[in-house]
């Protein structure tokens, strides 16, 4: 690495510390300072935090890596996580939420389901879910550090002791970014996470337009076009994805045939039919429900939202895209020459790319990006992670009176453990995509069904969120082993079977597990109480099944929420604006440029909708200062 990349390095690693101890003074007045900020930040902040916090290094190489191989269809791939969850949230989810004025979302929790046994319960699962959940990701994170930063430098960081490899370079490299991340993030909470967050994500931004900017400077439009298949920039397909290489390129369709999305008609309609549920079930507790509880008022809340989808993608798409194509002019020869080509090759290309294909400067500058890409994410789970622990179990089962400065003390010791429980998870796993697999089919699927219950039907109770959420975190721990203990299960047999079935068509399984133990724990026990479903409702104010509950308003009424189909349509155009904002920036660096120009055009067309559409609507939402 030239001396020149170095030093943009550590400047950047050097500015982040200090720009994040710097504001943790704030950070000490109480669990509301720590966790959200004092709710005083301001949307757009709060906004280009959750953008950052999104653009993490895991995601990026495996993005890169599945765009490389399938071309522009692998957009849809990103609805399994699912990235509609950010339209829905921007549409009517955040005002929703936002409207709660809790700290948490097992917090919030309790205003619909009450302070009862049953509410508590299902209080208690949801929080469980949340750290769960936090330290899985941080294991995702652990794994796509350490493959990115060990080919990126050159050094060996292996630790061994009497010839015997404690750690290796991978594992040793993610602990140190994990370690200083750590430092700042519970320094500061969510004072010094957004702050450095912002930081992160300008440095991003450029990175991104640089190596985009790169691309079209070492390559010509001819280059690019004879290199990259026809159908390589087609989005529309049947239902079976046929490989489209061809010449010194075609063991890439052997690939294509070994990944388990040959069957892409199914697998794109099971990501459409996990995608609509995950999002209305709205989104997971962790960072994005932090954002929005973090903002002044249900007004920004949306605002929030809505700019964290306009932030994030065009950025992001073109450093996804500029990586992708210098891989295909350099690193493609390079794994067909190496032989057979496997899916780990593709984890692999991001870093490569880096590390022998970006000129000096700009490699010092897509380092620090990546880097930071890392380093937000991780860092607001560490702060999302631990405000469960601390206010939803600690503060409310073993301590419910103590001062400010010992719960931001025992906000510290969480963070550190959640932080070691990820790392021990991510020694443990195979690959970034098993762990991605694992969020997004497994874990997910039992979070679906419980959440999606609770904003529309009035009679689901706190038992019957509990043992939803319950019976959808068993099953997905089960996939979990089973994915990960394959190769020692018996051929033939069911659980090997089983384990040999990708994650995302096992989706309906799991939710049908959560959806069951839902509607047995809500029949079996009593409604939840009137007085509790009346507030949340006069509060919230959704859609769905709730007659039962207007009808007992006797001196008021309240009127019937009729946004239904509205919200819907939103949902629809927001998902075609958030697709053109991912296609754009590709299709321009592939030098596609009527495409570009179309992707362009529905960009425009659809914010004009959502302008008269979603926007006018947030402008005339009410505020106060009970808001706050």
């Amino acid at each position: 690495m030239h001396i020149v990349d170095v030093i943009i390095i550590v400047l950047y690693i050097i500015l982040t510390l200090g720009v994040g101890v710097w504001v943790s003074k704030k950070a000490s007045e109480g669990l509301d300072s720590y966790f959200l900020g004092g709710k005083t930040i301001k949307w757009y902040y709060l906004g280009l935090s959750n953008g950052s916090g999104m653009f993490d290094v895991s995601g990026t190489a495996w993005m890169v890596g599945i765009l490389f191989l399938y071309g522009v269809k692998s957009f849809m791939f990103m609805w399994m996580w699912p990235i509609w969850n950010q339209v829905f949230v921007m549409m009517f989810l955040a005002v929703w939420i936002r409207r709660s004025k809790v700290m948490t979302g097992s917090e919030w929790i309790l205003t619909r389901f009450g302070d009862d046994k049953a509410g508590r319960a299902s209080h208690l699962i949801v929080a469980i879910f949340a750290v769960v959940a936090s330290i899985g990701f941080i294991a995702y994170f652990f794994e796509g550090a350490g493959k990115f930063m060990t080919v990126i430098l050159p050094w060996d960081a292996s630790l061994t002791i009497a010839e015997t490899t404690l750690l290796n370079s991978e594992q040793t490299y993610a602990l140190l970014i994990i370690f200083f991340t750590t430092i700042y993030t519970i320094k500061g909470g969510m004072f010094s996470v957004v702050t450095t967050e912002v930081l992160q994500y300008l440095i991003m931004v450029l990175a991104g337009i640089l190596v985009a900017g790169y691309t079209f400077y070492a390559f010509t439009d001819v280059e690019v076009n004879t290199l990259i298949p026809k159908e390589w920039k087609n989005v529309f397909f049947g239902n079976e994805l046929t490989g489209f290489w061809s010449g010194d390129y075609e063991e890439f369709n052997r690939l294509i045939d070994t990944q388990g999305y040959k069957m892409f008609g199914a697998f794109i309609g099971m990501t459409l039919f996990k995608g609509f549920f995950s999002s209305v079930a709205g989104p997971t507790p962790g960072y994005d429900m932090q954002r929005i509880l973090s903002t002044r008022n249900v007004k920004d809340a949306a605002y929030m939202s809505g700019f964290t989808n306009l932030v994030l993608f065009i950025p992001r798409y073109l450093l996804i895209g500029g990586i992708v194509l210098i891989g295909l002019v350099f690193i493609a020869p390079q794994m067909l020459e190496a032989g057979a080509v496997t899916g780990n090759d593709l984890e692999v290309i991001l870093p490569k790319v880096i590390n022998n294909h970006v000129p000096v400067g700009i490699k010092g500058l897509l380092l620090a990006g990546l880097l930071a890409a890392f380093m937000s994410t991780f860092s607001a789970f560490v702060n999302a992670g631990p405000a469960y622990i601390v206010n939803d179990i600690y503060k409310k089962y073993f301590k419910p009176v103590a001062s400010d400065r010992h719960y931001v003390k025992a906000s510290h010791i969480a963070s550190f453990g959640v932080v070691t429980l990820g790392v021990i998870m991510g020694f443990f796993a195979d690959s970034i995509n098993s762990i991605t697999l694992w969020i997004t089919s497994a874990l997910y699927g039992g979070y679906v069904a419980a959440n999606f219950l609770k904003w529309v039907w009035w009679r689901f109770n706190g038992w019957g969120y509990f043992w939803g959420m319950l019976a959808g975190l068993i099953i997905a721990t089960l996939q979990f082993f089973l994915d990960q203990n394959k190769a020692n299960l018996e051929a033939g047999t069911l659980l090997h079977d089983l384990s040999e079935i990708p994650a995302i068509y096992l989706f309906p399984i799991i939710l049908g597990f959560s959806l069951l133990g839902s509607l047995l724990g809500t029949f079996l026990t009593k409604p939840t109480d009137m007085a509790t479903l009346k507030s949340f409702y006069t509060n919230v104010h959704p859609w769905g099944w709730w007659k039962p509950v207007r009808d007992h308003y006797s001196e008021e009424k309240i009127e019937k929420n009729n946004d239904f189909w509205l919200d819907m349509f939103n949902c629809i155009i927001g998902i075609i604006w958030q697709s053109s904002m991912i296609l754009l920036p590709i299709f321009l660096v592939v030098r596609d440029y009527s495409k570009t120009w179309m992707a362009v055009a529905v960009f425009v067309l659809t914010s004009l909708i959502l302008k008269f559409t979603w926007l006018d609507k947030v402008k005339n939402l009410e505020t106060s200062e009970d808001d706050i």
